[in-house]
């Protein structure tokens, strides 16, 4: 007999391209879902607080392939811990993050992917560099060689319609296109959406 979850997960991969990764986001969820996705299929996983993220982890450690991934906003003084815990960091939203980052991950002989967050859309209300803030950055970001860039993240506007939040994520493919041709960055790549923005 499966379950709402399982269900759920079924349901989603049927509708999704093989190229798309599936990221479940677990904040708040007990350990016990998560199993549950992960006996489903499920391998990335999404956190917003490190701590939690760590208590998870712990319980999880029978779990070897999974792939834990930060998604929420970091703080400079959680980067050391964010390099050691986490796979993935979807939000690097400034220089000196990804400074930061860098130096830690330097320190502890790691190279974890990230991801740079940018506002395709002006919004007082996310963090995140504009496109000429990132453009205007890009040199010191490539000096960032402790750090795996694999791509842009962007987090939408609430209350965009439907076609403003597909043209958005457009822009944002695009965006990505524009940097591997102009630069040494190698972006494979784009994490958008949250479930609400699921088309």
């Amino acid at each position: 007999m499966t379950t709402p979850i399982t269900d759920n997960i079924q349901q989603i991969r049927q509708q999704l391209k093989p190229n798309v990764r599936l990221i479940a986001v677990s904040k708040t969820v007990s350990v016990e879902k998560i199993r549950e996705a992960y006996g489903a299929g499920i391998r990335d996983f999404g956190e917003n607080r490190l701590q939690e993220a760590c208590a998870k982890q712990e319980e999880l450690q029978d779990l070897e392939d999974i792939s834990w991934h930060f998604i929420g906003h970091l703080q400079k003084n959680k980067a050391k811990l964010a390099v050691q815990k986490m796979d993935w960091i979807h939000s690097v939203d400034d220089l000196k993050l990804a400074q930061s980052l860098n130096r830690r991950a330097n320190e502890l002989d790691k190279r974890p992917k990230v991801c740079l967050q940018i506002k395709i859309l002006p919004d007082p209300n996310k963090y995140g560099w504009s496109v000429e803030q990132l453009l205007e950055t890009l040199p010191e970001l490539e000096a960032c060689d402790s750090l795996d860039i694999q791509g842009l993240m962007t987090i939408l506007p609430l209350g965009l319609s439907e076609a403003k939040i597909f043209d958005a994520f457009v822009e944002v493919a695009k965006f990505k296109e524009q940097l591997n041709q102009t630069t040494q960055l190698n972006l494979k790549e784009v994490s958008m959406g949250m479930s609400g923005d699921y088309l």
